[in-house]
């Protein structure tokens, strides 16, 4: 007999399915409560080399306050129904909004949507899991607030909470998202509120300046995990400096990245260069406006003629490093000195906002950088076309030596599978992100496998070279937490079983399971 359900929970029957959402439409009403095809289509959509069917959820369900999640959490206890939470769902290149294993019905927190409170002489926020990096955006600009957000690429889009619970970076002096999240409120398994930090203080007014609280530290325990759903995130915004001043320098050899990753880590380490630098490849860059068909039709990884002919016509370095300054104007010259000198002496082209004027690429990555936003990133699923992207994202140590041997592993593996080599380096203090989106055509199954086969193996060769990987797609979850030992699955288990005995938040979220 046919269910009326597109999926079901591993281990829920029908029956006690129904029941439960019979229960959810009591608590959120009929129209906040999803269970056919065509409307569960936005929370199927999956961009990573699996079918569908793996990642299907069997509702969607969108509470909109604390009081309706904890009665949420009480009807998955009864009828031991899975919730997988998302903030808007815009997990581009890790896994979009579907759940990491069938079945799960999907949290949507999307009708929580307050920015709470801004306070402008603290630089801080409050937000709920719905707030968008364009609406907190678009708030300060129209209360006249002067402060800056930080947001990542897909930014108009994406939530600031999930993101920042996903520990994203970004590309002002705040890049690193969860470094500057302070404060946080959390409905446990049992329906229990959690308030971290100096959150549990009854009317505490330090919850959003200090982020430790007493005893253990426990916002870390919330962060790509499945022991809590969090409803409230405290964040730090940027002061808006009186002077800003965004560069590009341009390499034109793939062999650069060692001189160019030498020149920044004492320039990043010393905060004469403040925010999260990136470094990005000429396909990188050209696949956000550009089309591949456009320069190669053949099969296999474009050829480096092809890639040079696109650097040339579109002006584009092998290696391109957007960098800013923040300050007063003095701070700011002092400075750019020590800046300007370095890279010139390293062999690049320092090019500031006056010489490429409203160059496109350079406005993308300058906007970012001030803490505006756009959509110029998304472009890069237009370059091969499809809807096939998977982000690759190990980290490395910031050095030339280290990032060189990054890229050439990558590179080889990458033409193995006949994928291009689509990559940046987001540069912390003394850490690098290697992100590399794999991009592929989901309609061909023979680049489905590929494209598979190919993150496989990235995981494989890297892991054994030593380089962990800081965040990855729902199809790889429980591969990558393998790479880090037993020892700490063993641990998240066992908080997992502590917080959640009957697993239903998010089974499977970095591969922790019961």
């Amino acid at each position: 007999m046919k269910s009326r359900y597109i999926a079901l929970p591993k281990g829920v029957s029908e029956k006690q399915f129904s029941k439960a959402i019979k229960e959810f439409r009591s608590i959120l009403g009929d129209e906040n409560v999803l269970v056919e095809a065509e409307q569960l289509a936005p929370y199927t959509k999956i961009m990573m080399p699996v079918d569908e069917s793996e990642h299907t959820p069997s509702a969607a369900i969108s509470p909109a306050s604390v009081e309706e999640i904890q009665a949420i959490v009480g009807v998955c206890n009864r009828y031991k129904v899975p919730v997988w939470p998302i903030s808007t769902g815009r997990n581009m290149g890790y896994g979009s909004a579907a759940p990491a294993t069938r079945g799960q019905v999907v949290l949507d927190l999307k009708r929580m949507n307050r920015i709470i409170e801004v306070d402008a002489d603290l630089c801080t926020a409050l937000v709920e899991p719905g707030v968008t990096y364009r609406q907190m955006h678009d708030y300060l600009r129209e209360n006249k607030i002067p402060l800056w957000l930080d947001p990542p690429g897909s930014s108009a889009l994406a939530g600031i909470v999930g993101n920042a619970l996903d520990r994203g970076v970004g590309y002002t002096p705040y890049g690193d998202h969860f470094l500057f999240q302070c404060g946080m409120e959390v409905v446990l398994a049992n329906g229990e509120l959690l308030r971290t930090g100096m959150g549990s203080i009854p009317n505490s007014n330090t919850w959003q300046v200090f982020k430790w609280g007493y005893g253990p530290y426990l916002d870390g325990l919330f962060t790509q995990s499945n022991l809590g759903i969090v409803t409230k995130l405290g964040m730090w915004l940027l002061p808006q400096p009186p002077a800003f001043k965004p560069f590009v320098v341009r390499f034109n050899e793939e062999a650069d990245i060692n001189k160019i990753v030498e020149t920044l880590r004492p320039l990043r380490i010393a905060m004469i260069i403040p925010n999260a630098v990136v470094i990005a490849s000429a396909l990188w860059e050209a696949g956000t406006f550009l089309k591949r068909s456009d320069y190669y039709k053949g099969s296999g990884t474009i050829p480096d003629a092809d890639v040079h002919r696109i650097m040339k016509q579109h002006e584009l370095g092998h290696w391109n490093v957007y960098a800013a300054l923040y300050g007063s104007p003095e701070q700011i010259d002092v400075n750019w000195k020590i800046v300007n000198g370095a890279f010139t002496a390293a062999g690049g082209e320092v090019l500031t906002e006056e010489y490429v004027g409203d160059d496109p690429v350079f406005r993308y990555r300058r906007d970012l950088m001030r803490g505006d936003m756009n959509l110029q990133e998304m472009g890069l699923y237009n370059w091969r076309g499809g809807g096939g992207s998977i982000w690759f994202a190990p980290v490395s140590q910031s050095r030339g030596s280290e990032t060189h041997k990054q890229m050439a592993m990558a590179k080889s593996i990458l033409t193995e599978f006949g994928l291009d080599y689509v990559a940046e380096f987001i540069v912390g203090w003394r850490d690098m992100h290697h992100i590399i989106d794999l991009l592929f055509d989901r309609t061909d199954p023979e680049q489905m496998k590929n494209a598979y086969a190919c993150y496989d193996k990235l995981l494989d060769v890297f892991a054994r070279e030593g380089y962990g990987t800081y965040r990855t797609n729902t199809a790889f979850m429980n591969k990558v937490a393998d790479t880090y030992g037993t020892t700490q699955k063993n641990v998240n288990q066992t908080l997992k079983r502590a917080l959640d005995p009957n697993g239903i938040i998010a089974p499977g979220k970095s591969g922790i399971f019961n």
